[in-house]
């Protein structure tokens, strides 16, 4: 690290939002399967749910996420957002729904949306450390578990009940509109949602392109389309729904539902005035679930679950289809949790997954990517013991991978992961807790074998069919304080990666006139950068930190500052930068909460990244400056109102986006305001 970061923030900064949010990080973890709250977790644990998330919601995951500590979005235009955790994104985040993975392809590549819908969420839970363990092996930077109660696993109050909300943003003209009916009635509940969502151009502080450090890499370049204050090509249109029910009794309960999306998202211009390129998303979702109440003498609950996903989306070249990615997907999950054995609990299970997948140009030329089945299984273990003031847990997780590629030899993995953390609650303030993950996984699809000009991204990519398994162990130390004067929480992790595969910009050019790779490209030639799959030992470190002060509490009202900072670094062992990691951030916040009032003031610091990588551009540092507030109006006819507001960037700065492909041509959004009206009944 270049910079001396203070010892202040170092050790002790944080950021809590709004009362209510931290409220939030003692509720049950419901997705894990280990029945315990996030304050006495040896992991790290971020919880969104309620007020703090309708608030913070965004039109992606990792727009709606990217304010959380350690977590950052992996920004492609406003249609595309994918979380990035502790630098880490694409196969190495999974993106999970209803504790079931969502077998999209969004992991392929950082142009591709995902399909999981945050609009429609309940709750969001983010996992890092041993937890990801239970879900599937390699997620070293964590698991992002969106619940959105399709399949009802209780019963409600009332036989007819839910909630409406409408918003509005002006930095890209969007308008949303979501509802969900739900209820129940003698065992039998019901689920029923649906949203719509039309977004323009992104507005911005500034010009979208920025065309020296453009050339840094590619001499040849010239914008010759580059507007003030608007990325073209960058409007959005989404909609979707989805039906559910169930019966649930006292012996368990069993349900299923079916779930639609569809998505048309533009790629932003790169200025030089080809085609617009743009995405045409559809997917298809069905689920079932069963679980049985004390099936067993030892067990406590035995879960089913199954899946089967039907996805597509089509890039289009100025309007014609370019290239088509097909992934159709059966995915199943077995879970036991097992009845308490004295201080002993625990969760074993079978998880298995199996794929076709195939991307395909459309003018009949060869395929990116040859079409595959993709099929995994895996067993795993978490098992919790306490003795005294300290909670140890033990897990373990083995898969069996194979990727059969069409007319290619079969290849088989064996990834192997396990895990072990201690919590030591040494006293009613004080809480220590360390944890170890030794985490495996398998190339993909698209790091072995994809060859071939992908226009959304606008690069020529080259897959590696030698890649072997990747290799990591991490460690991570959290310690948390808790008095009535002062709540803080420090997590330091270091992570060795062996094997870190990562794609890595060419130093050379891909013509798409001639067919040819090139060292150099004249000015009227088109050349779009070379993306090779590698693999190097690499070593990740950093931190997340964060405290709050309750400034005053009285009738007047409560007001809490907060203090926050995350950083990541990330070097290969020979030598250079890892590409795109996250900037070092931190900031404050201030917090007022009467009643039904509340209202937060954010400000945050990004410090440039030097640490760009290899062919890689740096962006600069920032300031940004957001406000939000909310009011609960009192119920009117059994239905609970709560408008809301939110100002983003006010500072208008051309914020660019160092863990995004695209931060040379589509910074962050500049000024806007967001209104909107969530009823509940």
């Amino acid at each position: 690290m270049q910079k001396i970061i203070p010892l202040f923030f170092l050790c002790t900064t944080t950021a809590l939002a709004a009362d209510n949010e931290v409220k939030e990080l003692d509720t049950m973890v419901v997705s894990a399967s280990l029945p315990t709250t996030s304050s006495t977790l040896a992991k790290p644990v971020t919880v969104l749910t309620g007020d703090a998330l309708h608030t913070k919601m965004g039109s992606t995951i990792g727009e709606t996420l990217k304010n959380e500590l350690g977590v950052t979005s992996q920004s492609f235009g406003a249609g595309v957002g994918s979380p990035v955790i502790r630098g880490q994104s694409g196969p190495r985040v999974q993106v999970m729904q209803n504790s079931m993975s969502n077998n999209d392809v969004s992991s392929l590549s950082p142009d591709h949306a995902n399909g999981v819908e945050p609009i429609l969420a309940e709750r969001i839970e983010v996992l890092r450390g041993p937890a990801t363990l239970l879900y599937g092996n390699g997620a070293i930077g964590g698991i992002v578990n969106v619940l959105d109660n399709r399949i009802p696993e209780q019963e409600f109050e009332k036989v007819i009940g839910g909630a409406g909300e409408q918003r509005y943003d002006s930095a890209t003209n969007e308008t949303s509109s979501v509802v969900k009916v739900e209820g129940s009635k003698n065992g039998f509940a019901y689920h029923v949602d649906g949203f719509y969502r039309d977004q323009g151009n992104t507005h911005i502080g500034g010009r979208p392109i920025d065309g020296d450090a453009v050339r840094i890499n590619d001499p040849s370049f010239v914008a010759i389309d580059n507007p003030q204050g608007v990325i073209n090509n960058s409007n959005a249109r989404s909609r979707g729904g989805s039906v559910g029910v169930s019966m649930i009794g006292e012996t368990g309960l069993v349900g299923a539902s079916i779930n639609q999306l569809e998505k048309n998202y533009g790629i932003p211009s790169d200025g030089t005035g080809e085609a617009p390129v743009t995405v045409d998303l559809k997917q298809t979702k069905y689920d079932f679930k069963a679980q049985l109440n004390q099936p067993f003498a030892f067990a406590e609950k035995l879960k089913m679950k199954f899946g089967y996903t039907d996805y597509q989306h089509t890039e289009l070249d100025g309007g014609q289809p370019a290239t088509h990615f097909l992934n159709k997907s059966y995915a199943s999950r077995l879970e036991l949790e097992q009845r308490p054995i004295g201080a002993l609990t625990g969760t074993l299970g079978f998880q298995s997954t199996n794929t076709e997948f195939s991307a395909i140009n459309a003018d009949g030329s060869a395929p990116l990517v040859p079409k595959s089945n993709i099929d995994s299984y895996g067993l795993f273990a978490v098992e919790s013991y306490k003795h005294g003031a300290v909670t140890y847990e033990l897990g373990g997780r083995g898969e069996w991978v194979t990727i059969s590629p069409e007319n290619i030899n079969s290849l088989t993995y064996l990834p192997i992961s396990g895990s072990m953390s201690a919590l030591w609650e040494v006293n009613k303030q004080h809480q220590l807790s360390l944890a170890y993950t030794h985490s495996q996984r398998a190339p993909l699809i698209q790091e072995l074998f994809y060859d071939g000009v992908h226009e959304a991204s606008r690069s020529y990519e080259l897959g590696n069919a030698n890649l072997g398994k990747e290799f990591s162990n991490n460690l991570d130390l959290a310690y948390r304080f808790n008095s009535d004067w002062m709540n803080a929480e420090v997590n330091v992790f270091h992570n060795w990666v062996s094997n870190y595969i990562y794609q890595q910009r060419a130093d050379y050019l891909f013509n798409t006139d001639a067919g040819d790779f090139t060292d150099a490209c004249a000015l009227d030639e088109p050349c779009i950068p070379v993306e090779i799959s590698q693999q190097a030992g690499a070593t990740f470190k950093g931190y997340e930190a964060q405290l709050k002060f309750p400034i005053m509490e009285n009738n007047y009202g409560l007001v809490d500052l907060s203090l926050f900072s995350d950083y990541t670094r990330g070097t290969f062992n020979k030598g250079g930068d890892v590409p795109r990691m996250p900037p070092l951030r931190y900031g404050l916040q201030l917090s007022y909460e009467k009643s039904d009032f509340s209202t937060n003031a954010r400000l945050t610091r990004g410090e440039a990244q030097t640490h760009a990588g290899a062919n890689e551009t740096s962006t600069a540092s920032y300031l940004l400056l957001n406000l939000g507030a909310q009011y609960h109006i009192a119920s009117v006819a059994d239905a609970d109102i709560m408008v809301f507001a939110n100002a983003k960037n006010l500072l208008n700065e051309n914020i660019r986006n160092s863990t995004s492909y695209l931060r040379n041509f589509a910074p962050d959004a500049g000024r806007s305001g967001e209104v909107g009206i969530r009823v509940s009944y």
